[in-house]
């Protein structure tokens, strides 16, 4: 036992919350605050970690022109995967049909959460008023745009910046020993997290969207296995290597949810195996808002669903205009709270489609969450593989073999 992993005390811990969630859901319940602490803890890296690596990795390289390569590359990457995944959501859903025979009441659903924001909208809360602010509240995209600005200002500086340079650097390490220390809490947050779900939601839940619940996982395996096993093939991503260090972010994502969770792991892991700072401080965090492969799928999924829950045939045309409609207001809505359920509301209320269907999937949402939590993850951590081979690196080394191969 004293050898086991902190993997496996994850593992461990999955299995006990699970069986008290079921034996006794009225003292599983009072394990939310120990989820809660092991939450906020884990929100209180994110901000001071991605501020120290994203400079760093910025102003350390020295090359403004490097970076816009690579957020190139990386925007280019980002919009063909989540192309991919809304399409392969809509096939399935279409070939499974897993709303048929459901019949949903007309009428609003009440206390749903409601989308408003259009695009223009969105792209102005990219840009932050106060980074004081943005920090506060967690506001992961308008933190990257931030340290970009000021990353790419030490960059253009030089020395006069190296004590600032300096700082952040020291600040990501310092950060990187706390991410440590928080995670000796994963075991007990995760189980504590389990417990809670199963004593609120139980298994009968899951009885009447159970074809719902198969498909979702279905289709988000089949976009693992096919989708993103083409691309490490494609890439020529090391298999094992990139397996070891994505499977722990991948866990504590399918376990608690959360991808803020698993962002201080996926960044430490992925520059363990070999990729460059830089790339790895731009890449995950920019993919936090541009790369929810997982939830993407998903929110195609949902939306068919719904129309066939309700009885509505919908067209070719109108299915592909609900996917170049999600294929926009997906992007940069990370930080909302119920992030899909916003979308998805916002999708089903402009195509004239019952807002019941929120209600319904409102009870699985946090079964359905772990899995597409855990694949957004999974992908932006092979983004930021990508992303490097595509600059020239093995992945072994953290050296460049050629920029711009794939050699």
């Amino acid at each position: 036992m004293r050898r086991l992993s902190l993997t496996g005390w994850i593992f461990v811990a999955m299995g006990v919350g699970i069986l008290w969630g079921v034996v006794s859901p009225e003292t599983a319940g009072a394990l939310q605050p120990v989820s809660n602490i092991f939450l906020r803890l884990v929100k209180s890296i994110i901000a001071p970690l991605l501020f120290g690596t994203l400079v760093y990795g910025i102003a350390g390289t020295g090359d403004i022109k490097a970076m816009g390569r690579i957020g190139v590359k990386a925007i280019v990457y980002f919009e063909i995967v989540t192309t991919v995944a809304l399409f392969l959501g809509l096939g399935i859903v279409n070939l499974v049909k897993p709303g048929e025979g459901m019949k949903l009441e007309a009428g609003p659903a009440e206390g749903l959460p409601q989308a408003h924001a259009t695009l223009t909208a969105v792209l102005e809360h990219t840009f932050p008023a106060s980074v004081v602010d943005a920090m506060a509240k967690g506001e992961v995209l308008q933190i990257v745009v931030f340290a970009f600005l000021f990353g790419a200002a030490c960059a253009a500086i030089g020395q006069k910046a190296a004590p600032v340079v300096t700082f952040c650097e020291s600040l990501a390490e310092v950060m990187f020993r706390y991410t440590k220390y928080v995670m000796y809490m994963a075991p007990f947050g995760v189980g504590a997290a389990i417990a809670v779900t199963v004593s609120k939601k139980g298994f009968a839940v899951l009885v009447p969207l159970g074809k719902l619940v198969l498909t979702m996982y279905a289709a988000q395996f089949i976009f693992v296995v096919v989708v993103l096993g083409a691309v490490v093939a494609i890439a020529r991503v090391p298999l094992r290597p990139f397996f070891q260090a994505a499977k722990e972010p991948f866990l504590i994502a399918f376990s608690t949810a959360s991808s803020e969770a698993a962002l201080p792991k996926a960044l430490e892991n992925m520059e363990r195996m070999g990729v460059p700072k830089h790339i790895v401080a731009f890449v995950i965090p920019t993919g936090y808002s541009f790369n929810l492969d997982g939830s993407t799928l998903y929110l195609s999924l949902a939306s068919i669903f719904v129309a066939q829950a309700a009885g509505i045939e919908l067209s070719w045309g109108q299915q592909l205009l609900m996917m170049l409609a999600l294929m926009l207001t997906s992007k940069g809505v990370a930080g909302v709270p119920r992030a899909s359920l916003v979308i998805l509301a916002g999708t089903l209320a402009t195509f004239k489609l019952p807002m019941e269907g929120v209600a319904v999937l409102l009870g699985i949402d946090a079964v359905l969450d772990m899995a597409r939590t855990s694949v957004n993850v999974l992908g932006n951590c092979l983004a930021t593989a990508v992303v490097a081979r595509w600059e020239g690196y093995s992945l072994r080394k953290q050296e460049p073999v050629q920029a711009g191969t794939l050699n």
